[in-house]
């Protein structure tokens, strides 16, 4: 019997089937909005850096100084959002994915609009933090509705599908948020324009999410079968409980080494190739912005892609995908390397941008998607998500805080070839993760 012929309500009837297929739709899609959402009021900052550092210019600070205070922003926001995901997305497997996944989509607009309130780079750093943080259990929610609604054969797709939401919520930010600094509006009048976008999706979920398909009457979800509770006879209830068996688990440790690397390259290009394409090439501020969304827009054919691989490669086979796809993206990145700059009519490092987000957002978005679920299944799915990727935004933090400094003492060049080693090295790790899994599905079988 298929798995959606086995999730009848249990008031079955004639269009049982096809009501379950449709809430799932609609699922997918309030957690797609959503979760796009989220990224107007991340990737807000990423697109007004020239302009707030013009604004620290008039107050007496250098570019490279003002830089560097902005970078120290995102770094300090960015942390915050690694420590928010480790240490409190798991309570969205004790009080629901779609709790976890309102209250960040709230925190998201509050902490927005008190940065626009703000003057000066102390409330800026405090507004900018609350975002991070509030917004670190969002992803987290939303993986716990999925293990909720879905098999595990399909996470694959699913994840992918949602996967593509922060790209495409980040695309259509970057070009809206492009085209408004275009028509002369500034960096309070952008934050202001994303704060009602997420503002709007907020009510949307608030009325129409649901929890679980188990709360509209259907049957639990079959969850993967080599998940890390798999055969425990007690579910776990402590946050201990949920967290513990994780860290024991050496496929979860080698990927949140892999989320490490992967999150710290990704953070790299998110925050920061507006400004590259500004100060290297001499695009406009508007334009940069605009061509920066390269990288979500090509990232999101990877992210398709790659899902729809991985379900039918099975789950060792992400690993495998991963570190073919890791190790192309060494080539773009040294291509990076050997720019010269001043050219303003250059596609060149639009293009190779484009590389990066086709062989690295793809498999990134296993990371605490398809393989949290894996691992973590219905139990600790929030919180496998939530370890995996705060560990990697502590990557991002070192990103957010280093790059402006790496620029400073070694330029561009010199920012690309250290992206090119870190991803050589997660390379690595996923083809020892690969052989691992491998040789514990030989056991098993």
């Amino acid at each position: 019997m298929s798995s959606e012929a086995s999730a009848l309500p249990r008031a079955s009837g004639p269009g049982a089937v096809d009501s379950l297929r449709v809430r799932k739709i609609a699922t997918v899609a309030l957690l797609f909005a959503g979760y796009a959402a989220y990224y107007f009021c991340r990737a807000n900052l990423s697109v007004a850096v020239p302009l707030l550092s013009e604004e620290l210019q008039r107050h007496g600070f250098s570019n490279a100084d003002a830089l560097v205070h902005i970078g120290d922003i995102a770094l300090w926001g960015t942390f915050a959002y690694a420590v928010g995901n480790i240490f409190l997305t798991g309570v969205g497997d004790i009080w629901g994915g779609k709790r976890s996944f309102t209250i960040g989509l709230g925190g998201a607009v509050v902490f927005t609009l008190l940065f626009v309130s703000g003057g000066g780079l102390p409330l800026f750093t405090m507004a900018w933090i609350g975002n991070r943080l509030t917004q670190s259990i969002g992803w987290g929610g939303l993986i716990k509705t999925c293990s909720r609604w879905f098999d595990y054969s399909s996470y694959g797709a699913v994840i992918g599908i949602l996967s593509l939401s922060f790209l495409v919520g980040d695309a259509i930010a970057r070009q809206s948020m492009g085209f408004l600094i275009q028509q002369g509006f500034g960096w309070r009048e952008v934050f202001l324009f994303g704060a009602g976008v997420a503002a709007l999706l907020l009510v949307l979920n608030l009325l129409f999410l649901r929890e679980s398909r188990a709360e509209l009457g259907f049957s639990e979800p079959q969850v993967n079968p080599l998940n890390v509770f798999a055969g425990s006879a007690q579910k776990p209830k402590t946050f201990f409980q949920i967290v513990a068996p994780l860290f024991l688990s050496r496929a979860f440790l080698v990927v949140c080494f892999l989320s490490l690397g992967c999150t710290l390259v990704r953070e790299s290009f998110s925050l920061w190739d507006a400004t590259y394409l500004r100060d290297f090439f001499g695009y406009s501020a508007g334009r940069a912005a605009g061509m920066s969304a390269v990288f979500p827009v090509v990232g999101a054919v990877s992210v398709l892609l790659t899902g729809w691989i991985s379900d039918r490669l099975g789950p060792i086979g992400r690993a495998m995908v991963m570190f073919f796809s890791l190790s192309a993206v060494v080539v773009p990145l040294v291509a990076l390397v050997s720019l010269r700059g001043g050219y303003s009519a250059s596609f060149a490092p639009v293009v190779l941008i484009g590389l990066v987000a086709l062989f690295l957002l793809g498999p990134y978005s296993y990371l605490a998607g398809a393989f949290a679920l894996d691992l973590g299944g219905s139990e600790a799915g929030a919180a496998s998500a939530g370890v995996i990727d705060g560990i990697g935004y502590l990557g991002g933090a070192i990103a957010d805080g280093g790059i402006p400094r790496l620029f400073v003492i070694f330029g561009w060049r010199g920012v690309f070839a250290a992206l090119a080693a870190i991803t050589a090295l997660s390379a690595l790790a996923a083809a020892y993760l690969y052989l691992y899994q491998r040789g514990l599905e030989k056991k098993i079988s």
